[in-house]
């Protein structure tokens, strides 16, 4: 007496029973929902503008899918098929809200390109339940996504917009003023079509491929250092190979114990680097003239600073990405040789007895010393002034003339 399927469209007992009740009472099965629509992207949503949604995973429904969708035998929640039977094409999506204008639907542009559709092209809206997901692999479309210092929380965040994911689709998320492109490239359990899965309270695993266009980057074999040597290992360390770290920085002039170095260290640690300047310098003088102080226009009096270094290692100015280790190390001294060091310090520096030029020695032969025949002069001359003779003109000496 009872048709199930009298009520095509409409059916009069629709809510005022529970879905299960009416299914025991008559038999019925919940009906499926299925529209068409002119679709159009979320940029053309009359309103305030909604980027969520444009890098999402919902659509926006006019309020009659709503009052059809209560009257049908629904589950929530609310999932549907997209399909474009042109192209044959199909994803899914959820829905965000019911307020788009009757006969139109607003979809994020990324479901556009997927399904091959131009504003204003007919699409076919289907309702269906998907399973929860348990596992997705994603693919991000750019080495960009690299970048991101924390990729789990970023789509942890991003999956807030989304109801369902399908395997093949490349949707987009915004992050840090920048857009990401992912695909999907595989779901679990994937029992459904195409793969697809729900994202709505479900604890998900992820999953990540390659990003399109990233190498891997090459391993240079070799070691800076040699596996053994026949001689063992210098007081100064380790020993470098040619072509290695040490040639490439030049180790032996800027080593501590390079003089080059200790020179360089102890002109740039003066504080007199320039030449000094004489006020009574003759004509004939090679000494350079000052330069006048009258200032120039445009430059500076003021001498240029000099960074004052103590003695040591010159700096290493290496590129970007590379550390070297290769100083000399000082191994420990141990007890014995700390105790020899002390005696060889407590030990007198010059020993032996000085001379002086008074006290000269005698040379060879008995003659005496030229500086002490000076000395022995100047004495005799102090004590009489007048013991030597005057000369005459007749040859005689004063002292042999007769008184």
């Amino acid at each position: 007496m009872f048709n199930p399927g009298f009520y095509q469209d409409d059916d009069p007992m629709s809510g005022i029973f529970p879905p299960g009740m009416m299914g025991r009472a008559g038999g019925m099965q919940p009906r499926r929902f299925d529209e068409y629509y002119r679709c159009y992207p979320v940029a053309m949503l009359p309103g305030p503008e909604r980027e969520n949604v444009n890098h999402g995973g919902k659509v926006m429904m006019p309020p009659s899918a709503l009052d059809k969708l209560t009257r049908l035998h629904i589950t929530y929640p609310m999932l549907f098929e997209l399909i474009n039977g042109n192209k044959d094409a199909m994803t899914h999506a959820g829905v965000l809200e019911f307020i788009a204008e009757e006969g139109k639907i607003y979809l994020p542009y990324w479901m556009l390109e997927t399904l091959s559709l131009e504003p204003g092209d007919l699409l076919q809206i289907k309702s269906t339940d998907l399973p929860s997901g348990q596992f997705v692999k994603l693919q991000a479309q750019s080495t960009s996504f690299l970048d991101i210092s924390d990729p789990k929380a970023v789509l942890e965040n991003a999956f807030r917009n989304f109801s369902c994911l399908t395997v093949g689709d490349i949707f987009t998320f915004a992050y840090n003023d920048s857009v990401y492109s992912m695909k999907v490239l595989e779901t679990k359990p994937g029992i459904a079509a195409k793969g697809a899965i729900s994202v709505l309270e479900t604890d998900l695993e992820v999953d990540f491929a390659p990003p399109v266009g990233y190498e891997e980057p090459k391993r240079v074999s070799g070691t800076s250092t040699p596996r053994s040597t026949a001689g063992g290992l210098p007081a100064g360390g380790t020993l470098h190979n040619s072509g290695t770290m040490a040639q490439a920085i030049n180790y032996a002039s800027i080593a501590p114990t390079s003089s080059t170095a200790a020179d360089g260290a102890k002109a740039v640690s003066s504080n007199f680097l320039l030449g000094g300047q004489k006020l009574n310098a003759r004509k004939g003088s090679k000494a350079p003239t000052p330069k006048a102080s009258t200032p120039v226009a445009g430059a500076s009096t003021n001498p240029p600073a000099t960074i004052r270094r103590t003695n040591g290692p010159q700096p290493l100015r290496l590129p970007p990405g590379k550390l070297f280790f290769g100083y000399e190390v000082k191994p420990v001294r141990k007890t014995g040789e700390q105790k020899e060091k002390v005696e060889d310090e407590s030990k007198p520096k010059f020993q032996g007895q000085g001379q002086t030029l008074r006290g000269g020695l005698k040379r060879k032969g008995g003659e005496p010393d030229v500086v002490e025949k000076m000395v022995k002069g100047k004495e005799i001359e102090k004590k009489d002034p007048g013991a030597g003779g005057g000369q005459k003109l007749g040859g005689r000496t004063l002292r042999d003339t007769p008184k």
